[in-house]
């Protein structure tokens, strides 16, 4: 009883741990790459949502008061942090949706099997077309 007392007191502590953990099934059991990215940035967002609350003070105030005025004050440090991690996910992103495109252009597919099938074979999707256009 006092176990569920608790975790109903940490609801925003358990959506980030199951938005961590769906972000980590779809990274892990997905075999398309547009998808892999999604998971890692559903587990981005998890860690994000909670650093925010682990930040957050009930009652806190905006730390910007003149001197002597009583506390509790806000930390400014998370939600930096978050703004900081949020800059490099959206960089991490655009350069993984652009290498997927590359992937996509040398083999043809973004899924995994697909490509292992064409690296086992020696083949891209460069070197067929070659080959197709060289037989007519």
């Amino acid at each position: 009883m006092k176990i569920a007392a608790t975790a109903l007191s940490h609801v925003d502590y358990l959506v980030a741990v199951a938005l961590f953990l769906t972000g980590a099934w779809i990274l892990l059991t997905s075999g398309n790459l547009v998808k892999k990215v999604i998971g890692l940035n559903i587990m981005e967002t998890s860690v994000f949502a909670f650093i925010v609350t682990t930040g957050m003070i009930d009652g806190g105030a905006p730390p910007l008061v003149a001197p002597g005025d009583p506390g509790p004050f806000a930390s400014p440090l998370p939600h930096a942090l978050v703004l900081t991690g949020i800059v490099v996910a959206v960089s991490v992103t655009s350069l993984a949706l652009v290498l997927i495109l590359r992937v996509r252009a040398e083999f043809g597919s973004v899924e995994l099997d697909e490509i292992a099938l064409s690296l086992a074979a020696g083949d891209t999707a460069e070197q067929s077309e070659r080959h197709g256009s060289a037989d007519d």
